[in-house]
């Protein structure tokens, strides 16, 4: 059989005459492309835990982790125990849960720390505040030699405020330059800058991180910083705009990260503090604009903490014991700040907000509960969407009554790497579970995953 002739086809479009147009658009999408270069390639952490910088040492975080040990064997020695306070006594996974959860607190219960010269550090004299600038950065350079510190860890500094610009600036400098005369930054380095409320102000801390890169020898972009959104403003600007784009171009790259200030936030919408939560409309609201704006920017976003602490309400006296009621008034308490976080933290999972902060070691027992329940829940469900979609290589597939298009296959991929990341779930697991090669999961893309199939 022979092949017909080709039919001779015409167009009516002068493409020369595009050629302007074209070029613009191509600028235009590239620079779209800069700005939006997709998911953060590295490792997140799940938590950051906050501390005055008045109380730091080389060895806090493994005090930390060993208090939130003692957390869960004093008051859910056992998973039932743990399911009871928690309300997942019937979580199908609870066992599983229990025992890496244990795990994690024995491994790396803190994953990321930030030594505090904010809220959590008090108004001090400049002498006082010098002295502990220094005394942190021989406590981090011994924790960097005995090998202490955690996988992230960096400092808060003072906003840049006119009243505490230059205090802030000269912690940072102080602290930066004494780690650089003693050998370098630890590794997972970060900073992080509050209360930001105008571009300028991010604008400024660029110029100083450049300038203390070259003075103490570090590379071009060494330094990079988290910015907390606790104000308004930078929800909201004058002009009715979000600030939080601007707030990325200004950084040149180097902002990593944005973190939610729940109380600051609801203190300057005029919400009293009986009412100031984590879940509070107001919240929901600028965290819904914190995520369409940095949308594909590779800025991780982070919620805020929960302020009710697991402690028990009585001590004994040396030399007494505790009566019966008082014990179980003790395990209430624990249990039902426990309930709370966890709560807390799984609402913020659910809406997309996969780190944030904790303030009290036993918080550690209810953060990595609420994740890996919630990574634990969804997986196996997740490992047969993702193994017959990638294996269908198709534009769409249907499992159960659950409809797949391509979009999603980036956000289960993304399910496995977070269930990993956090140690819900290990990575042997999620190839069984998906049919994905070590390499495949690595790639963390998608696409690359279905060409390499193709």
């Amino acid at each position: 059989m022979t092949n017909p002739s080709p039919r001779a086809v015409r167009r009516s479009l002068d493409e020369s005459a595009l050629a302007d147009a074209e070029a613009a658009l191509r600028e235009a999408n590239l620079r779209f492309a800069r700005a939006h270069p997709g998911e953060h390639e590295g490792r997140q952490p799940v938590h950051t835990v906050y501390g005055g910088a008045q109380l730091f040492t080389a060895h806090t975080t493994r005090k930390l982790g060993a208090i939130a040990l003692r957390a869960l064997d004093d008051y859910a020695p056992d998973a039932g125990s743990l399911g009871e306070a928690l309300g997942i006594a019937a979580h199908p996974s609870l066992a599983r849960l229990y025992a890496r959860l244990r795990d994690k607190l024995r491994r790396e219960a803190v994953e990321d720390y930030r030594i505090d010269f904010e809220d959590g550090y008090g108004n001090r004299t400049d002498a006082e505040e010098d002295h502990h600038a220094t005394a942190v950065a021989e406590e981090l350079s011994r924790g960097m030699r005995e090998g202490s510190l955690p996988t992230f860890i960096g400092l808060r500094v003072k906003p840049l405020i006119e009243e505490l610009r230059q205090r802030s600036i000269r912690t940072l400098d102080l602290v930066l330059t004494a780690l650089a005369d003693s050998g370098g930054l630890p590794t997972g380095w970060m900073v992080t800058l509050p209360k930001v409320t105008i571009a300028e102000q991010v604008d400024f801390f660029v110029n100083v991180l450049r300038q203390l890169e070259r003075s103490l020898g570090f590379g071009d972009g060494t330094l990079t910083f988290e910015v907390m959104v606790e104000t308004p403003q930078i929800i909201l600007d004058s002009g009715g705009r979000s600030l939080l784009p601007r707030l990325v171009d200004a950084g040149e790259g180097r902002i990593t990260g944005a973190h939610f200030g729940t109380y600051d936030y609801t203190a300057s919408c005029n919400i009293t503090a009986a009412y100031q939560r984590m879940q509070h409309p107001a919240c929901e609201f600028a965290k819904q604009v914190m995520q369409v704006a940095l949308a594909g920017t590779g800025v991780w976003l982070s919620d805020g903490s929960t302020t009710v602490m697991p402690v028990a309400i009585h001590r004994a006296a040396p030399g007494h014991q505790l009566t019966p009621g008082q014990n179980a008034e003790n395990i209430a308490s624990v249990h039902g700040a426990w309930r709370m976080h966890f709560d807390d933290v799984r609402h913020s999972l659910a809406g997309g907000f996969y780190q944030g902060w904790d303030l009290h070691p036993a918080q550690l027992v209810s953060r990595y509960a609420a994740l890996y329940s919630f990574f634990l829940e969804g997986i196996d469900a997740a490992g047969a969407r993702l193994s017959n979609f990638v294996n269908r290589a198709a534009q769409a597939t249907l499992v159960g009554d659950v409809f797949d298009d391509a979009a999603t296959g980036q956000g289960l991929l993304n399910f496995f790497l977070r269930g990993i990341n956090s140690g819900a779930v290990t990575e042997e697991e999620a190839l069984t579970m998906t049919g994905l090669t070590a390499d495949e999961f690595r790639s963390r893309s998608f696409v690359k995953i279905l060409k390499g199939r193709k």
